[in-house]
């Protein structure tokens, strides 16, 4: 009797540090992946309050738009600036301080004028800026077609005349 007590003490112990491990290394795991999913959350909501409000991704024609949709603000940064570092650099300098002098998007700025000045902060645009970078962004439904329009097999480069 007095080895199955001993058994049995060992079990609940032994079962019960193995759980606690556990649990430790859940909570760390959690924690990880909570903290990444708030800073990706939280650039997306900064992407949708500061940008979409011109940048629309809801418009149905392009027509309809005052500022080139993001998805063609990314495509056309990542063709010059290739590396995040310098994506995100770029992008927030423009944005913090847009001039027709620095503008890549001639046909956008043609048709739209350059982006007025803003009073955002620049960890807010980095922080925009990186998940512009890191994700694919949502695109108006017309946007394939007129990018087919404009730039033909070229992808962005102008008027393929």
């Amino acid at each position: 009797m007095e080895k199955h007590l001993i058994y049995l003490f060992l079990m609940v112990g032994l079962l019960f540090s193995c759980n606690e491990n556990k649990k430790v290394l859940t909570k760390v795991d959690q924690k990880i992946s909570v903290n990444d999913y708030n800073n990706e959350s939280e650039a997306y909501e900064l992407l949708k309050t500061q940008c979409y409000i011109c940048h629309s991704v809801t418009s149905a024609s392009h027509d309809e738009i005052i500022a080139p949709p993001m998805a063609a603000i990314k495509m056309r940064y990542s063709r010059t600036y290739r590396t995040k570092e310098s994506f995100v650099e770029a992008v927030s300098n423009w944005a913090i301080d847009p001039k027709l002098e620095n503008g890549l998007m001639r046909g956008a700025i043609k048709q739209f004028n350059v982006m007025p000045k803003q009073a955002f902060k620049k960890e807010d645009l980095k922080k925009i800026a990186s998940y512009m970078y890191e994700n694919e962004l949502e695109v108006p439904d017309w946007f394939a077609e007129h990018e087919k329009e404009m730039h033909g097999n070229r992808g962005g480069m102008g008027k393929n005349k």
